[in-house]
């Protein structure tokens, strides 16, 4: 006689909740109705049998001392198929109607601000065309005077049982009922507006408030202003999802925004002041005498507003020194003897350090032009 204990995997001292758990869990797995395998079929048979006799304490009783309890009783008093089924299924019982009145979804909208807006907030009005309550029947979807009557055919259960033939006999099934979908009632006059759905789409305006800092792909919750639901119910959260649109000149990295300016050599060498635009509308920049080209200057606070805890990010410049690229006789002359005034001689490569200072120098260096020569 096969030891029903380790077909289904439990020891000998395990409790009722342990056994129903175990064949619960084989059940699945070996039902005829996942795995049509004849071979299964058996093995679904054994720890049917097992449980059979686990499961109910005077056999398990007369089995741990040696009786020969076992399938040939299944389906007989003490153990039937609803014993089955709801170690299946995990318990009996009618599920009962779902609700006619049930949450409504969702809803996305995409919005675009330009880079001012994201920094200082804004505030739009926007039209949403989402499902709100049907104003006629007030949501029930019902006619004006009437209100749903108990289904004639499952009697206001919502569902219906269904007996078909199995290698295990007689199986029943519950079923959603096809007359009132599974609502255990039915609306005999449905409102002409909504047609019995009790909400209908229309297009409404919503006031939205974007605050400072917001980037692409940042959502603003707004609860309760998205789709009403079916029957009237309580309406999802509407999300609004942010899009900036690109800067012209200026370029954002978070709360950090980034301007290239060109300075001439000249004004790079001596030093300079310039007037550049922000979002804080023209600001002096000053350029220190011998800045060299990518050089970076922060002016803090005239970045992007944080969009947690407050305060401006930095506004970084970036300067690119503009070497002239034609230049007259005299220009040319006033360079050389520029150069010459500095020591400097044709060829020569200075390297240099970060820091700025000189850690050697590349003499007779011969430029070659493009013919290798």
């Amino acid at each position: 006689m096969a030891d029903h204990y380790s077909i289904l995997g439990v020891e000998r001292e395990a409790d009722q909740d342990q056994i129903k758990r175990a064949y619960r869990k084989l059940a699945r797995e070996l039902h005829p109705d996942v795995n049509p395998d004849p071979a299964v079929q058996d093995k679904f048979k054994e720890i049917t049998a097992a449980y059979e006799v686990l499961s109910d304490p005077k056999k398990r009783r007369d089995y741990d001392n040696g009786g020969a309890a076992g399938f040939n009783n299944f389906g007989n008093a003490g153990f039937g198929f609803g014993d089955v089924m709801d170690a299946f299924f995990g318990g009996g019982g009618n599920r009962g109607p779902r609700p006619r009145m049930r949450a409504g979804q969702d809803a996305l909208i995409r919005v675009q601000v330009d880079l001012n807006e994201a920094c200082f907030g804004t505030e739009r009005e926007l039209s949403v065309e989402s499902a709100v309550a049907c104003t006629v029947c007030g949501g029930s979807g019902c006619a004006a005077g009437t209100q749903p009557t108990t289904c004639e055919i499952c009697q206001g259960r919502g569902e219906t049982q269904h007996v078909s033939r199995s290698f295990i006999g007689q199986v029943m099934t519950s079923r959603p009922c096809a007359q009132c979908q599974g609502f255990g009632t039915v609306i005999k006059s449905p409102c002409r507006e909504c047609a019995g759905d009790g909400r209908v789409r229309a297009r409404q305006t919503i006031n939205v408030k974007i605050p400072p800092g917001v980037e692409t792909g940042n959502r603003i919750q707004m609860s309760g202003r998205g789709e009403v639901g079916p029957g009237g119910g309580p309406a999802g959260d509407l999300y609004v999802e942010i899009l900036q649109t690109p800067h012209d000149f200026l370029a954002r990295e978070g709360s950090t925004l980034h301007l290239a300016v060109g300075v001439s050599m000249a004004a790079a060498t001596l030093g300079t002041t310039l007037t550049i635009e922000s979002l804080d509308g023209p600001l002096p920049v000053t350029v220190k005498a011998g800045t060299q080209s990518g050089a970076a200057i922060s002016l803090k606070g005239k970045g992007v507003t944080h969009l947690r805890g407050g305060g401006r990010g930095e506004l970084i410049v970036h300067v690119e020194v503009q070497t002239p690229i034609k230049l007259t006789k005299e220009q040319e002359a006033l360079l050389q003897k520029f150069a010459k005034s500095r020591g400097e001689k044709e060829g020569e490569s200075l390297v240099q350090r970060q820091d700025g200072k000189f850690f050697s120098k590349f003499r007779d260096a011969k430029l070659k032009d493009s013919r290798g020569r």
